[in-house]
């Protein structure tokens, strides 16, 4: 005897349409919740801390800062403001991988190593024709007018070159570019590009300003914007970190030179 089948056993199951429950488990975008207040902190800790710095060194009397004093006042005030910078990503945000868009990728490495190149060339031309238009003096910046013509140890060079090559522009990227470029995408654009391009613009500008050397806020301009687009182009970190150490290597390497009497530019 033969029973009758079902004829919907045999039929393809068809998968259920996605319910809203389903698409919760999808990892939303989440946003942090710092702003311009967190940059502006930043900044006014940077300012305090390199006055504490100076108070804290005391009075050196008549003559050229000692060395020491060099070193302290140009490293510490950017490295603490860093670090808060940092601080406020875990306190306020999700962390400075996420918040600061810091990703290793060699693709950004190469991006920015492109973008340092053609920035240190531009710098280059740009500084030679600030030179002739204001002269020597006026467009020294301030850490070279420091060590100008003064020899130093070999472990002060090496560790004033260490931080103008490498350290001292992962600060100020974290700052200008991670930080103010974070806050300025946080607000509401009429799409994201323009919200990358804002960015860009404004921290390229205060990035400039923000050397408190205005004979020189034209040519830092110069300097700053293969940074931002390093930063524009990855979309990442530390493109911008790399295209800022490539065009801080040759200045740090002449005041390497010219403390250890090597050479005399």
């Amino acid at each position: 005897m033969t029973t009758s089948q079902d004829p919907a056993s045999d039929a393809t199951p068809v998968p259920e349409p996605e319910t809203p429950a389903a698409s919760a488990f999808l990892p939303p975008v989440r946003r942090h919740r710092w702003g311009f207040g967190a940059f502006l902190l930043v900044e006014v800790v940077l300012l305090s801390s390199a006055a504490f710095v100076s108070v804290l060194v005391g009075d050196t009397g008549p003559g050229p800062l000692p060395m020491r004093v060099v070193l302290l006042g140009t490293m510490l005030p950017t490295m603490i403001a860093a670090g808060v910078a940092v601080l406020i990503t875990y306190v306020r945000g999700n962390g400075p991988f996420e918040d600061l868009r810091i990703e290793w990728r060699w693709a950004d490495v190469k991006t920015g190593f492109r973008f340092g190149c053609v920035g240190l060339v531009f710098t280059t031309i740009g500084a030679y024709l600030w030179t002739r238009l204001v002269g020597d003096q006026n467009a020294t910046s301030a850490i070279s007018a420091l060590v100008e013509d003064r020899k130093m140890s070999v472990s002060a060079a090496i560790v004033m070159f260490v931080y103008l090559w490498l350290l001292g522009p992962i600060c100020e990227e974290i700052i200008y570019r991670g930080l103010l470029w974070g806050a300025a995408e946080q607000l509401q654009w009429r799409s994201e590009q323009w919200g990358r391009v804002a960015a860009f613009l404004l921290s390229t500008a205060v990035f400039a300003a923000s050397h408190l050397e205005p004979l020189r806020t034209t040519l830092l301009l110069v300097i700053a914007v293969p940074i931002g687009l390093a930063r524009l182009v990855t979309g990442r970190l530390p493109g911008s970190i790399v295209a800022h150490q490539v065009n801080n290597f040759l200045p740090a390497l002449t005041i390497l030179l010219g403390a250890l009497g090597v050479a005399s530019f």
